[in-house]
């Protein structure tokens, strides 16, 4: 086991800082490093390396045919790394960079490791929109190629406890920012015949890329509103293209099931679970809206906010199932929340933590 250093920077920390300053410089030495982006934690090697890029896999235990979405801080890297971007593509950098959008796109041969493209013709690019990202990418002077910093299929890390509870002694070292803001992963699209594709929601929505662009096809938002929640995670049989489209993904210890329908028969239906659960020996945790907390007698109730907000759920998702972890819980539910907006990012995070296990009620 390795020492993992764990540097605290201000939140609006400059390339000059001396933590930002080291953390660079073992980037540069092929080293692992978490950093906090706007959306996650993310676990930084030179996308260029392919020793560095191992590194990733090795430490999180992350399967190789899942590619990495490579960091950038200033948008001329956009033509080292690629073959070009067309003008949608533009349009979507001009209108959500620095940001948490992630663009997929042609990969320039030799610009990168091909374990970060997973043998794939294309690799996801993005602008992160956080202080200690951008310092840190610049200070390290290449590319970082970084997916979540945490054990894979774990919940992601929000805050750098969260990172070093999976992965001290396995990485160099955490920046610490302190917690991340949006609280789940980018939007992953890719422009195909004039159309936007969305391929993983995330921080921005549907809705937002279509005040820039004309089209934008978003199977995850159109199934789930089509009645068919599970449709929003239907898993690729083919190589993903886009980190967060194959197997389980940010599961607590516990066994998880995502509940959907109408308030009251969901809440009946989790109240009988948990009895049965309860009379079974389990040590039982409820996810609900702050609208419906009181309904539910759980050794372990969270909130995660308002029904109406769901950016309060985005925040708070993975750190309320590292929670469940944290209180031993065993049986977990978790009231579905509405498929459209950022309510399309959560679900689909919770539908991939519950290992597809939805009822609908």
């Amino acid at each position: 086991m390795r020492m993992t250093n764990h540097w605290k920077v201000p939140p609006a920390v400059g390339p000059e800082d001396p933590g930002i300053l080291e953390a660079a410089r073992l980037i540069r030495a092929g080293g692992l490093v978490a950093f906090p982006t706007e959306t996650v934690y993310g676990l930084g090697a030179d996308a260029r390396s392919t020793a560095a890029v191992e590194g990733i896999f090795e430490a999180k235990g992350r399967p190789s045919d899942n590619p990495l979405i490579v960091h950038i801080a200033q948008r001329e890297q956009v033509d080292e790394l690629t073959e070009g971007a067309d003008e949608l593509s533009r349009r979507l950098m001009d209108a959500f960079w620095p940001g948490p959008l992630t663009l997929v796109l042609p990969v320039k041969p030799g610009a990168v490791s091909p374990r970060v493209t997973a043998g794939l013709a294309t690799v996801g690019v993005r602008m992160p929109d956080h202080p200690a990202a951008l310092a840190l990418i610049a200070a390290a002077g290449c590319p970082v190629a970084a997916p979540s910093a945490n054990r894979s299929g774990r919940p992601s890390p929000t805050t750098a406890e969260h990172v070093l509870a999976d992965l001290a002694g396995r990485i160099a070292g955490v920046v610490d920012a302190g917690p991340t803001g949006v609280g789940v992963e980018s939007t992953v699209v890719e422009v195909a015949g004039g159309d936007v594709h969305v391929l993983r929601p995330g921080g921005v929505t549907a809705a937002q890329l279509r005040t820039v662009v004309p089209r934008v096809s978003a199977p995850h938002e159109d199934a789930a509103d089509g009645g068919s929640p599970a449709a929003a995670a239907e898993e690729p049989d083919h190589a993903p293209k886009a980190p967060g489209m194959k197997y389980t993904h940010y599961a607590p210890q516990g066994r998880l099931t995502l509940v959907d329908g109408d308030p009251e028969r969901t809440a009946a239906w989790i109240r009988e679970e948990l009895r049965r659960a309860k009379a079974a020996g389990e040590r039982t945790g409820v996810l609900a809206f702050d609208e419906h907390l009181a309904l539910y007698d759980a050794d372990v109730v969270l909130s995660c906010g308002s029904r109406e907000r769901p950016e309060e759920a985005a925040r708070r998702l993975y750190a309320a199932l590292r929670t469940f972890d944290e209180e031993g819980a065993t049986f977990l539910l978790a009231e579905a929340p509405d498929s459209q907006g950022l309510g399309s990012a959560v679900l689909n995070r919770l539908i991939k933590a519950a290992g597809h296990r939805l009822v609908q009620v």
